[in-house]
């Protein structure tokens, strides 16, 4: 083999490596990824936002979570003038009592967490209930079970969503994934339907 050629310019061209391939058909299903703007992620969202079940199913998270839409760490539901509530929500609030975690808001979002799907994911810089939800639909979708949960299966919901939250159980009759206190899937059930879910 030659190792230099002259291009059509008048450019001489020195061969440096040399890669043959085995061409492969087959027959498997493939995985495409396709990227998507922030703002059609923020109007899929929004739409999964509609669904009753998802609502429902959002609702009982919070619940689990023990948390309101301007808890940081420390709050407390029904504590009057509790220092460890937020009022500015232009931002995520930042760290809660003791400065040991950043988790805040209704569905206990750490900064990370805010910045990967709020920041990241849907150009979001704030930290509205809204935004608040989206993010939650948002690790959902990640975590492949949205569609489920519309659907009304919240065993399939709640096992995958235990591994973000964990105050979850992992199911009926299962414990949460983590060592702290979790909420029994029989209330989180209730919860659930009372917010107007339905079941499979």
């Amino acid at each position: 083999m030659e190792t230099t050629v002259t291009s059509p310019s008048g450019r001489t061209l020195h061969h440096r490596a040399i890669r043959q391939t085995t061409p492969r058909e087959d027959n498997e299903a493939k995985e495409v990824r396709i990227n998507i703007t922030r703002e059609q992620r923020v109007a899929k969202n929004k739409e999964y936002l509609k669904n009753a079940n998802v609502q429902a199913f959002l609702k009982a998270i919070g619940e689990a979570e023990g948390g309101g839409y301007d808890f940081k760490f420390g709050a407390v539901k029904g504590r009057k003038n509790d220092s460890w509530r937020f009022t500015d929500f232009s931002t995520h609030p930042g760290a809660g009592k003791g400065g040991v975690t950043t988790a805040a808001g209704l569905y206990q979002i750490t900064k990370p967490t805010w910045h990967d799907h709020g920041e990241n994911g849907m150009g979001l810089t704030d930290f509205t209930p809204e935004t608040q939800d989206l993010i939650a639909v948002s690790i959902l979708r990640r975590r492949r079970v949205i569609e489920k949960i519309e659907e009304g299966d919240i065993e399939a919901g709640v096992f995958q969503a235990s591994l973000q939250w964990a105050a979850l159980p992992m199911g009926r009759g299962q414990p949460g994934r983590y060592k702290q206190p979790y909420f029994k899937f029989e209330h989180f059930e209730e919860v659930y339907k009372a917010a107007g879910g339905t079941t499979k």
